[in-house]
């Protein structure tokens, strides 16, 4: 069983950056492709970013290509999110996932562990 911690959210004003931490534990992590997802007030979750178990292959959403980077620190079984010039359409509760499966998880969001998440607020 693979629990999963998610830290780092809080308010940003547009224009900024933040980086969202997920703390692994539990199992071996290195095993594990990782994802972010988000879900928006009132809209279903998306995938956001994943990146694979030895981090040579990493997918982003349309919505933060170019603005986000997703990597992992085996060692510490920790994944990070970097989010730079941030938007109000980037506020959600961004969760942290696992998978045994890459394609599923970076295709369809189908993780095997979540977390409980943490919340971004972009203030215009």
């Amino acid at each position: 069983q693979v629990q999963l911690v998610e830290s780092g959210g809080g308010s940003v004003q547009t224009g900024g950056s933040l980086r969202v931490s997920c703390a692994a534990s539990g199992g071996t992590f290195s095993n594990y492709a990782m994802g972010w997802f988000r879900q928006p007030p009132g809209k279903e979750r998306e995938f956001v970013a994943g990146i694979s178990w030895g981090a040579i292959t990493t997918r982003y959403a349309a919505s933060v290509k170019g603005r986000a980077t997703i990597s992992r620190d085996n060692a510490k079984n920790m994944v990070y999110l970097q989010i730079n010039s941030l938007k109000p359409e980037d506020t959600a509760v961004y969760y942290c996932a696992a998978s045994t499966d890459w394609v599923q998880m970076s295709t369809f969001g189908v993780g095997n562990y979540w977390g409980k998440g943490t919340l971004v607020t972009v203030s215009s």
